[in-house]
């Protein structure tokens, strides 16, 4: 690693030690990807050490996770009024982008029955991962502390949009510590698809973690790096967009060691980061 990076990286965590939380995820079960778009920034903006000539295309990629009690989504992506969506934002902060299918295209496009979805739980109710809620008819499943972001943030305004007619259902952190977090949400009851709060990007954001029949882990980290070098070189955002983009660059900073010491055990998915979704399948058609 070269020496500036290295002087730029968090210290390094030990390795998680302990037993994996126990999953019986039901063997019908099963996750697959729905990109709907990317849109381009350099490396420079998103990490630290990043360079201003690596241009990275951000991903806007949907997860689906189907299970026999209700199938979920994890993020909406970007949806048919994207370039409104988009054009909300202050003009520095609006990107060359590439919209591909929405998820509610995708769905239709596989002969998907979207009566089985129970939800769509968000990460966080920022633009480019709520866009989509505007083609679907499908509760929203959010916590009450980013709900309360999402109605009083600038960074919730196409939320508040396209919410609009969705039912909305909170779910709390009941549960028990998992991974190191304080608390959590079992979705099903199984273990195979978990919760956590990780309240410093937005004060409700979160992390979901999907353990599958196989054994294989997941956690779907949303935008608590935007790039797995954030997990990789253990490099948070550079200073300015730490300030910027985060609600408490000390939480992000913690829960970034959690995940950094996890990352032997699963698959660590940063929401933006094309290539971390690799191995998921797509949406047979």
């Amino acid at each position: 690693m070269p020496d500036d990076i290295r002087m730029s990286s968090l210290p390094m965590p030990s390795p998680w030690a302990g037993p994996l939380p126990e999953a019986a995820p039901p063997s019908e079960m099963a996750i697959y990807q729905l990109p709907t778009g990317t849109y381009e920034t350099r490396a420079v903006f998103a990490f630290k050490g990043g360079s201003l000539s690596d241009k990275r295309p951000f991903a806007a990629t949907s997860v689906l996770v189907q299970h026999p009690q209700g199938d979920l989504l994890i993020d909406a992506g970007f949806g048919s009024q994207v370039a409104a969506h988009i054009q909300t934002l202050p003009r520095i902060e609006r990107a060359p982008y590439r919209l591909a299918s929405t998820v509610s295209e995708q769905l239709k496009a596989s002969g998907y029955d979207q009566s089985g979805l129970c939800g769509v739980l968000v990460t966080h109710s920022h633009w480019d991962h709520v866009s989509g809620l505007g083609d679907l008819r499908t509760p929203i499943l959010i916590n009450e502390g980013e709900l309360r972001y999402a109605s009083e943030d600038k960074g919730g305004r196409v939320f508040r949009e396209v919410s609009a007619g969705h039912k909305i259902n909170q779910y709390q952190f009941n549960d028990g510590p998992y991974l190191g977090f304080s608390s959590s949400f079992d979705m099903y009851g199984d273990g195979s698809v978990v919760v956590v709060p990780a309240r410093g990007h937005t004060t409700g954001s979160v992390i979901t973690f999907v353990t599958l029949p196989s054994g294989k882990r997941y956690a779907f980290i949303g935008d608590l790096t935007w790039q797995l070098d954030g997990i990789r070189r253990r490099a948070e955002r550079p200073l300015l967009l730490r300030f910027l983009a985060d609600t408490d660059p000390k939480l992000v900073r913690e829960d970034m060691l959690r995940m950094i010491a996890l990352a032997d055990t699963m698959q660590i998915v940063p929401a933006h980061d094309v290539t971390a979704y690799d191995g998921i399948p797509l949406l047979p058609t």
